[in-house]
């Protein structure tokens, strides 16, 4: 039987191989003028291709990746001595975690509406209240979460967004568009400081 290390990992092979290109893409947009624009398109894109799929759960991996995003604000002279979360709001961007959980929101929030079509998707279970539950308890679309012994279930997509979900307030979940809901989705969560410091 082969057990894979940490380094041999699949995982762990696939982040290295998702990294690379992006350190080569840092030292030709760091001798440019557009050098936020080119990083949100050469490099952010990079790492967060298809991130609902491989969202890592180790708190290393989250830090690689994190890593590239400081490497890149430290590339602008007049702020690369402040703290990161400082750099951020200079350039007015989110922490890659951030914008993950933002886009895991977007994608359960499409699934909901179904927007998605549902014989393709993910199935999540609602919980049935009554009115006078609703405006006690948060929000009507409160998803049901399963009991899960194995990581494998507990990391998967449909069993980790559901907390976070849960969490929002009935204003932001029942948003009728997929714009509206990304604009009251950012105004809750800059309302409750978790906002670019997630």
């Amino acid at each position: 039987m082969f057990f894979y290390t940490l380094e041999t990992s699949p995982f762990h092979q696939c982040m290295s191989s998702m990294i690379k290109p992006t350190k080569r893409n840092l030292t030709y947009i760091s001798r440019n003028l557009w050098f936020i624009i080119l990083y949100k398109s050469l490099v952010r894109s990079h790492l967060e291709y298809a991130n609902s799929v491989w969202y890592p759960k180790r708190k290393m991996n989250v830090e690689k990746l994190e890593r590239v995003q400081k490497r890149v604000t430290k590339l602008i002279p007049e702020i690369s001595k402040k703290p990161y979360i400082e750099r951020l709001q200079v350039l007015n961007l989110p922490t890659l975690k951030y914008r993950r959980y933002c886009g895991n929101m977007i994608e359960v929030f499409k699934i909901i509406k179904v927007i998605y079509d549902p014989t393709c998707v993910s199935h999540l279970d609602l919980v049935k209240f009554s009115d006078d539950v609703i405006r006690t308890r948060g929000s009507k679309y409160k998803l049901i979460r399963h009991h899960c012994c194995h990581d494998l279930w507990k990391f998967n997509f449909t069993n980790r967004v559901i907390p976070i979900w849960n969490s929002l307030s009935n204003h932001v979940v029942s948003a009728d568009t997929v714009n509206c809901f990304k604009n009251r989705l950012d105004k809750f969560w800059t309302n409750q400081s978790k906002a670019k410091e997630v």
